[in-house]
């Protein structure tokens, strides 16, 4: 049996956690001498720098230690071929190196004219949604469902059947039913064209299948993330950000409750952390338990100097190798396709993501060999049929930057 590392077993994550560390003890040194500047009113100039110096270094220790980690967890690549491969494995690659396609029948490779190429064999496409969940952020939070259809009806009780109190001789007047609505998750298509040389598809030592996953792999998890977070549900997913937002107070079945930070383009300069304190108790408590924060890193970069009302930081980094930076004791999932503040951004998103939303795969990954739109090179057009949407809209919160 192969044994493979654990991410707090790489000296790469730890090395990178401990200058996370440092870095972050620096920066509180740092921040805290601004902040006495300020009291006194006596802003100093080089302290400000200094401070965005460190901020800057601790964004970059940051992203080393989630690259460390993201490489860490990566499937490995198993070197080699198996004595004999099984038929479908061997006529896939026959078929990606040489365009071959005498055992596709056999194989159980798609050949009918309207399928868009040759359907990629089961452990293919295994390898490629396990590289998608540890590049894709969203993947990593959000319930992801396989379905064999084009399009994935779920339907969810909006209002939950009425109940009351009786004695025991009493009349049992009858009660409301269950509200449901019917939800429907479209999968689109999202595709990638990797490129190769005839002479690297010739390398007999070359896993054909870890190469085209690992080429797909950042072009997909790019796309699909942005969809996940801001797509308008038009041939791609619908982001949950993309819904109707309003204010939480006024908040109803099918849209995204919102709350403001108190300042037009940022937070309030008082008292930030009850905007933020705000957040986190406005989904139900059920929904809290699993509940994280979502934001880019520029954002984070704003929020990590707030402090409590005890003069202590709301932010802390990872307390160990594999673990998320947190806020306010929740951990914080980084996603650069969220919006930086500015006025009416919704930069900041809270909630039970695994309970909030939906993303589903639809079963089949196709390849189409296409060796002569960009002659010497052969394009391997990929396709993969994807979905989302929001499945609870009580499990969602965001922040909107206004008053």
């Amino acid at each position: 049996m192969k044994e493979t590392k654990t991410a707090s077993g790489s000296p790469e994550v730890r090395a990178a956690m401990h200058e996370v560390m440092a870095a972050f003890e620096a920066f509180k040194a740092a921040n805290d001498a601004r902040l006495d500047e300020i009291e006194k009113k006596r802003g100093d100039g080089l302290l400000e720098e200094k401070v965005a110096r460190i901020d800057q270094a601790l964004q970059s220790a940051q992203g080393r230690l989630d690259r460390a980690l993201y490489e860490s967890r990566r499937p490995p690549i198993e070197g080699g071929r198996a004595a004999e491969p099984d038929e479908r494995k061997a006529a896939f690659e026959g078929y990606l190196k040489t365009g071959a396609v005498g055992l596709e029948l056999k194989a159980g490779l798609s050949s009918a004219p309207t399928s868009g190429g040759y359907v990629v064999p089961a452990e293919t496409e295994r390898t490629i949604d396990r590289r998608l969940m540890t590049a894709s952020p969203m993947r990593a939070v959000a319930t992801v469902r396989s379905i064999g259809a084009g399009v994935f009806k779920k339907p969810v009780s909006t209002a939950g059947v009425g109940s009351g109190w009786v004695a025991e001789t009493a009349a049992r007047p009858e009660t409301d039913p269950a509200t449901l609505a019917l939800l429907e998750f479209p999968a689109a298509d999202l595709y990638a064209a990797p490129a190769a040389t005839q002479a690297l598809l010739d390398d007999a030592m070359l896993n054909l299948d870890e190469w085209l996953a690992s080429e797909v792999e950042d072009a997909f998890a790019a796309q699909e993330t942005a969809a996940f977070v801001s797509g308008d549900g038009v041939n791609k997913p619908k982001g949950f950000l993309s819904y109707d937002v309003v204010a939480d107070s006024a908040h109803v079945w099918g849209k995204i409750g919102s709350l403001p930070t108190g300042a037009a383009a940022g937070f309030e300069a008082a008292d930030p952390v009850s905007r933020l304190l705000d957040l986190v108790y406005a989904p139900k408590a059920r929904h809290r338990a699993n509940a994280r924060f979502v934001m880019n890193r520029k954002t984070v970069g704003v929020i990590r100097k707030f402090k409590d009302a005890d003069g202590n930081y709301v932010w802390s980094p990872a307390s160990q190798p594999g673990a998320l930076a947190s806020l306010l004791g929740f951990p914080i999932t980084a996603l650069e396709e969220m919006p930086n503040l500015g006025a009416g951004s919704l930069s900041v998103a809270f909630g039970d993501f695994r309970k909030g939303y939906l993303i589903v795969d639809r079963a089949g990954v196709r390849v189409l060999r296409d060796p002569y739109t960009a002659k010497p090179y052969v394009l391997f057009y990929t396709t993969k049929r994807v979905g989302g949407g929001v499945q609870d809209f009580d499990a969602i919160k965001v922040l909107k930057t206004g008053v």
